[in-house]
């Protein structure tokens, strides 16, 4: 395909700047496996890029970017990479940086960006002044549930459940309104013993309640933008000039809502890049789909390039090996992409089964000893659990041996030493880590997008991994992508464990995972 002009690309260069370009360009290829320099080559048109856990994505799509403006057939001014969290946004900034564009590439999440631009056409769209994010639901939440349910007391569990499904609701693009007819063809059970009805009277409170505060929630930022593109022809042309390049990392994880706002940002446009990997979709219950992904070729026919990465440089054969048997008994595996390890042969994984979780616990922290006394870090070592209520005896026997910890609980660290919760999260967001003494103690959910040399998952029984014991479907298929992302963070020693014994409940007794 021949470069994009005129307002699409740069200026005509001489000869001699042409040349410079592309030695600058070349060099930026340096290091790539051929499928990773296929896909970094491919900058016009829909691309689509499958790559698994540990196959240099990052690398991958920060070198595209690059080697496009370094060719000059991207204007960097105009090119928008977009991910799911601040990490991994500021990760890209740092790459592009040091690869000469980052000072004028956009690397963003899908909100930040979204709300830079909202911001920007706001006072085209108001007279008054831009509404304030809100960021922290839950109480917003209770008073509409307190205004609704006048003489019932809710608990705790039953706000962040609300919560939870009002914010499905709008990353699924559901109206209140629509709500009792999507239940109805989908089975689905409105949180907190409510009724479909009474659950829509608690969400027109909860928007009502906002309103008269003029607070914005984070999605309704992705739904403004959309509503502007949809119904502000002008506006739209002024957001879409800044949107050039499109590039989603994470694509099996996008929402409709998101989905529906890539679409919008693009217009006729195509110039369009998604990554992903389907066996690693893990928040579908938040309204997460990889149909978008596997779905791609299609939608956006014809593609230019279709790539998949399929090495997986982090981890050792026997990690790989475990990664793949897990996916490979999936009724899906056909959607699923089977890794290859080019590291040299590693320690065998291990299985081990314990009396209580007690024992599990010290157990792990046993193991982690035994690496430490043999040249290892605290900070390569990583405890994960399927829920937070599994952390606490792991913290527990880590602090008798006097180790220090992180514990990550959705996306945010916190610390064994007392350090300040506020703090570490604003150091995170900078991608700054000061636990390089301790050991990480992480849900599988918050440990996406790491890697740790040693990494022990816990639990490994029916009832919680997976789960709540699902039967086949949907449920169960994402507790087995679950448990894939959990294996593919160990990059040396992968260790799993369970307690056949359930703690403080006598003869209760549990099974392995059937996924082992």
């Amino acid at each position: 395909m021949r470069p994009h002009t005129g307002v699409d690309g740069p200026a005509a260069v001489d000869a001699g700047t042409m040349d410079v370009m592309h030695d600058d360009a070349e060099s930026i290829l340096e290091g790539l496996d051929d499928d990773q320099r296929v896909a970094a080559t491919s900058v016009d048109g829909p691309v689509r890029i499958v790559a698994v856990a540990g196959a240099g994505k990052t690398r991958t799509i920060t070198r595209r970017v690059a080697y496009a403006c370094a060719t000059g057939r991207w204007d960097p001014d105009r090119v928008l990479a977009v991910t799911f969290s601040v990490k991994a946004a500021a990760e890209m900034r740092t790459r592009l940086s040091s690869l000469g564009v980052g000072e004028a590439v956009s690397a963003a999440t899908f909100h930040s960006a979204a709300l830079r631009q909202l911001r920007r056409v706001w006072p085209d769209l108001s007279g008054g002044p831009f509404p304030r994010v809100l960021e922290d639901q839950h109480d917003v939440v209770a008073r509409a549930l307190t205004r609704t349910l006048v003489d019932e007391d809710r608990s705790d569990a039953d706000v962040r459940d609300v919560q939870a499904e009002i914010n499905w609701c709008k990353t699924s693009l559901v109206a209140p309104l629509d709500y009792p007819r999507v239940c109805a063809a989908t089975s689905r059970r409105p949180p907190a013993a409510l009724d479909p009805d009474r659950f829509v009277d608690v969400y027109t409170a909860y928007e009502q309640e906002k309103g008269y505060r003029g607070r914005i929630d984070f999605d309704d930022i992705l739904l403004l933008v959309c509503h502007v593109l949809d119904s502000y022809p002008d506006l739209a042309r002024r957001i879409r000039r800044d949107v050039g390049w499109l590039t989603v990392d994470e694509f099996q994880d996008v929402s409709p809502v998101q989905y529906r706002l890539m679409r919008l940002w693009l217009g006729d446009n195509r110039n369009v890049c998604v990554v992903g990997d389907p066996a690693q979709t893990i928040y579908s219950f938040a309204g997460a789909t990889s149909h978008y992904l596997l779905d791609f070729p299609r939608d956006f026919a014809p593609v230019s390039r279709d790539v998949v990465l399929s090495t997986d440089y982090r981890s050792t054969p026997q990690v790989v090996s475990w990664a793949n048997r897990i996916i490979g008994a999936s009724p899906r595996r056909e959607d699923y992409i089977r890794l290859s390890s080019i590291r040299d042969k590693g320690r065998r994984v291990t299985r081990t089964v314990y009396e209580t979780d007690f024992q599990e616990a010290q157990g792990v922290v046993q193991g982690i000893l035994r690496l430490l006394d043999a040249g290892g870090s605290p900070a390569d070592c990583a405890v994960l659990t399927r829920v937070n209520a599994q952390q606490q005896v792991v913290c527990d026997a880590l602090r008798t041996v006097g180790l220090r910890y992180r514990l990550r609980r959705d996306a945010q660290w916190s610390d064994g030493g007392g350090d300040d919760d506020a703090r570490r999260a604003m150091l995170e967001a900078l991608g700054v880590d000061e636990g390089s003494s301790a050991v990480t103690i992480s849900t599988i959910h918050a440990s996406k997008g790491l890697e740790f040399a040693h990494v022990f998952i816990i639990g490994c029984s029916e009832g919680l991994i997976p789960y709540g014991g699902p039967t086949d479907g949907d449920v169960l298929e994402e507790e087995r992508r679950l448990l894939y992302v959990g294996v593919t963070r160990a990059k040396d020693t992968l260790h799993l464990s369970y307690a056949s014994g359930v703690d403080g409940f006598g003869g209760a007794s549990r099974e392995p995972s059937r996924f082992l």
